[in-house]
């Protein structure tokens, strides 16, 4: 989550209004991420509502990264999910029923915002075993209450996504970040793209189930979020993501052997990973990890200087990269 796109209080308030949520009391602005532009929204709460109850939700803007065709596809699956018992936030329909609405922001381009429920919980820096494996199992809550949903969509940060944004940053500019990450994007890209597996079983998967992305009350998953790279893709290679996001620390130097077991055994409790699945892990974990190498190295390069939003850097994954390869035995 960022905030590229600043709104007035008038235009805020005017927004708020076409859903029956009552009025705005108060917008602020979320840092976390680099896709989207996001506020916390505090209204007076919906008609009929008791007094004094108010309401919080999360706005977003849809800034890049995001077809705006695609976007029935993001917020029904949100309601599918949340009606199937997830703890995933429902997406709040306008008065006239659309999921989202579209709007000029002040450069005159048209952009679509969306509203979603706001979920208690908090997003952990340091997360326990315990923890870790709640996660495994709500990975695997998802995918099994996922199965009925009738969308689908390809992958669009998949394998060639990621050739795309390290042509885009060139050589060059990955040394200029680091010439560490041009080695390793120029030695692991080409194996990546011709081992990459074809016939794993495919599901929808969140595909970017990082702790910032999951809400938490002590051990207990109380929302998993921001489903906005959300695709129907390789089921395994979803608990790789999760595995990359939650088992190292922050910098990827450090391998959490305690998170990775707790985490693989809460999902395995809720479903069986094939022996197919089980062998291609140490693979789809490296592809995780350059996927968000290469994305992070596209924005590092190119976000603008005045964005809210924090960089983050590419060098965590490239070093989680060469973690997997070296050893594949975390996944036995």
């Amino acid at each position: 989550m960022a905030v590229y796109t600043h709104l007035g209080a008038e235009a805020m308030a005017a927004l708020i209004a076409e859903f029956d949520v009552g009025t705005l009391v108060s917008a602020k602005g979320i840092a976390e991420g680099v896709s989207n532009s996001n506020w916390l929204i505090e209204t007076t709460g919906a008609a009929g509502a008791p007094d004094g109850s108010g309401a919080r939700f999360i706005l977003t803007m849809y800034e890049f990264r995001i077809d705006i065709g695609e976007l029935p596809y993001f917020l029904s699956l949100l309601d599918h999910l949340a009606a199937a018992g997830c703890p995933v936030p429902r997406t709040i329909h306008a008065r006239d029923g659309r999921l989202y609405l579209e709007r000029r922001d002040p450069s005159g381009e048209t952009k679509a915002l969306a509203l979603i429920e706001y979920l208690p919980g908090v997003s952990v820096s340091e997360p326990t075993p315990g923890q870790a494996r709640a996660v495994g199992e709500a990975l695997a809550q998802m995918h099994d209450c996922a199965a009925g949903f009738a969308g689908r969509r390809a992958n669009g940060m998949g394998v060639a996504e990621w050739r795309r944004l390290a042509d885009a940053c060139g050589a060059d500019g990955l040394a200029q970040i680091s010439p560490e990450l041009a080695r390793i994007v120029a030695e692991h890209l080409p194996r990546l793209e011709r081992d990459w597996p074809s016939d794993l079983p495919v599901s929808v998967i969140h595909a970017d189930l990082f702790p910032d992305n999951v809400l938490m009350l002590g051990d207990k998953v109380t929302g998993l979020i921001d489903f906005y790279f959300a695709c129907n893709d390789f089921t395994a290679y979803d608990v790789a993501v999760t595995h990359a996001a939650w088992c190292f620390d922050p910098s990827g130097a450090q391998f959490r052997a305690d998170l990775s077991q707790a985490l693989l055994e809460g999902y395995r409790a809720g479903r069986t990973l094939s022996d197919a699945e089980r062998a291609a892990l140490p693979l789809l974990a490296q592809g995780a990890a350059m996927r968000f190498a290469m994305s992070r190295a596209y924005d590092w390069l190119n976000t603008p200087a005045d964005a809210l939003v924090t960089k983050k850097d590419p060098m965590a994954f490239a070093r989680r990269l060469a973690f997997y390869r070296e050893h594949p035995e975390v996944f036995a």
